[in-house]
């Protein structure tokens, strides 16, 4: 009897692990305004508690491409999130900022969402991931 319920609960367990990668989505993110293929695109798809902190849930990175760059984040629940990115130049890992605090690498928002003497609020940069998954575009921009 011990034997069978050993079974049971490795099946449960397998079973709720793939109930959990089934809830899943893949964002794709299409980083537009690349201007060099130096570095890395990196991107971090952030929850509302988590937006502009360096701690968001879900992150990911691709080799710069001049122009587009496409990055992929996979196991991104269903939900409201927003997407930040900058292309990392000199792969330091880090936006690199000048004397007056201004980032000196393109940085850039999901829904293109605006900064006005600072970082946009969550609702102007957030977008909705579906069990699907979905694609979205956003621009980087200099300063």
């Amino acid at each position: 009897m011990p034997r069978l319920r050993l079974r049971q609960a490795a099946a449960l367990a397998f079973a709720v692990a793939f109930a959990w990668h089934a809830q899943a989505a893949t964002v794709t993110i299409v980083v537009q305004n690349v201007r060099s293929d130096r570095g890395h695109v990196l991107v971090a798809i952030c929850s509302r508690a988590d937006f502009l902190h360096p701690h968001c849930g879900w992150k990911g990175n691709a080799p710069s491409h001049m122009g587009e760059t496409i990055v992929v984040v996979r196991g991104v629940p269903p939900g409201l999130y927003a997407a930040q990115a900058f292309q990392d130049a000199n792969d330091n890992g880090r936006l690199d900022r000048n004397l007056l605090g201004l980032p000196e690498e393109g940085m850039g928002f999901s829904n293109d969402a605006r900064m006005y003497f600072g970082p946009p609020r969550f609702e102007a940069a957030s977008f909705t991931v579906p069990p699907q998954g979905v694609t979205i575009r956003f621009r980087l921009k200099y300063y």
